[in-house]
């Protein structure tokens, strides 16, 4: 019979899968090689049963003890597979950025999780960094894993995915591209790569609003660089003693929107359901692809399952609000189909100059049209509204129609895009579109520059 003795003997030997459509633009033989068939769905279950067993191992890590990691989630999720074979408890502290899906799975299986702000700086006392230290000090019996630094994290992937990626390939790799996060990944896979053949190209995808790329090509940590992002897994505002830059042989970077678009398209188009570096690794590569010739045989690793992005990256509504989603945006229509369903927020002429103040703050919106029993006949923003308070703290009292501006152009909805953008200028904050009920929407700045 065959069979694993535990879940943790089906870790490693994931399978190489030939890409064909998301990389047609690319003359080599692309292979992805997808980490998702581990049994945390990702290629952290590696390095983080490597990282127990070698604290088990010098006693760092005690029976009973507790396992204290900061994590983006894939991390905590071997981790966490380890503790209950091994019989310890976990405590994950995560970034507010990662997706509820991967806390929640984390809790799921016994975790505890404890969640940081994202926008503060590492040594920041309430960073995911500084408090997940915190805690490895502060409580008893426990053992901080630090995978940035831990030195058995780059060994996993010399002594594992390095040689597994060589003997599927037969040894006929050229170039191996894959999202540089702790650094474990690329630092171990590719000095085992390197040994076997120098000429191996390794490549690194970074993001902006990370620091490796100019770090690699300058030697300057600028912290200019350092911005939030919402790419998840990859990039760094610190740099990680697994990251070994003498390695790697170049870094590109990918948008956050691009990230997002193609992790969408390899599930689409390749039947691969993966997640958001995923996305980033193939378009760094299609960037890269002058690099590549008919005869080179390119491995580009998928690090997780796309089930961890369902609410973010595979969401129509999440992608349309950050302006992610590939929509072709031409006329009025295309502008307020998404709102037409919402009644017009608007103001009567007579109406107290506080109601409109009310109305703006419940409805979070800048500017109203004005009213009248004939139709629109001014409008109000809060341009006018601050102008008109600094000269008499008394205006909330007094009606619309002592303070409202001109009336919103209105248009049809056939109305071309450009035409619309010309009719919102300084003077004119909106336009109003007529629907075929009769009724009104309203095109503000925003709307025009959410479809950019």
């Amino acid at each position: 019979m065959k069979y694993a003795k535990n879940i943790l003997e089906t870790i490693g030997n994931t399978p190489l899968v030939q890409l064909n459509s998301v990389t047609k633009e690319i003359d080599a033989l692309v292979l992805a090689k997808v980490e998702t068939f581990n049994p945390g769905n990702s290629i952290k279950d590696r390095m983080a049963l490597k990282m127990v067993e070698d604290a088990e191992a010098d006693g760092r890590l005690k029976p009973g003890g507790t396992i204290i990691e900061g994590t983006s989630g894939n991390t905590g999720m071997g981790l966490a597979l380890a503790a209950i074979i091994k019989g310890y408890k976990c405590i994950f502290v995560m970034s507010d950025k990662q997706s509820k899906e991967k806390m929640d799975i984390l809790r799921a299986v016994g975790a505890e999780v404890i969640v940081c702000p994202t926008n503060v700086e590492p040594t920041d006392p309430r960073s995911y960094y500084s408090v997940s230290k915190r805690l490895g000090e502060e409580t008893p019996n426990s053992w901080y894993v630090n995978q940035y630094d831990n030195p058995s994290n780059a060994l996993t992937h010399y002594e594992q995915t390095g040689p597994e990626i060589w003997e599927q390939t037969d040894g006929k790799i050229t170039h191996f591209v894959v999202g540089v996060g702790t650094g474990g990944t690329i630092s171990g896979t590719a000095k085992y790569l390197k040994e076997k053949n120098p000429n191996i190209k390794i490549w690194g995808i970074d993001t902006y609003g990370s620091v490796f790329k100019k770090y690699h090509e300058t030697g300057i940590f600028d912290e200019n660089e350092i911005y939030p992002y919402i790419t998840e897994g990859i990039g760094e505002d610190i740099l990680p003693k697994n990251v070994d830059f003498s390695l790697i042989d170049g870094f590109t970077k990918v948008t956050d929107k691009d990230a997002a678009v193609y992790t969408r398209k390899i599930a689409k188009e390749e039947g691969i359901f993966v997640g958001n570096s995923a996305g980033s690794a193939i378009k760094g590569l299609l960037q890269l692809k002058e690099h590549f010739t008919k005869d080179d045989v390119v491995v580009v690793l998928f690090h997780d399952h796309g089930s961890r992005y369902v609410g973010k990256m595979f969401n129509d509504d999440w992608m349309r609000d950050r302006g992610f989603l590939e929509e072709e945006i031409k006329t009025a229509a295309d502008l307020v189909k998404n709102h037409s369903e919402n009644p017009l927020v608007a103001a009567q002429t007579e109406e107290l100059v506080s109601h409109a103040i009310e109305r703006m703050r419940d409805f979070k919106i800048s500017q109203i049209p004005v009213k009248d029993v004939n139709g629109f006949v001014g409008s109000i923003d809060e341009s006018v509204l601050l102008h008109n308070f600094i000269a008499d703290k008394n205006i909330a009292d007094k009606p619309i129609k002592d303070i409202m501006g001109k009336p919103y152009p209105i248009v049809k909805l056939s109305a071309k895009l450009e035409a619309i953008s010309k009719l919102i200028t300084k003077e004119n904050q909106a336009v109003l579109v007529a629907l075929e009920n009769g009724s009104h929407q309203i095109i503000t700045k925003y709307d025009i520059i959410s479809a950019m």
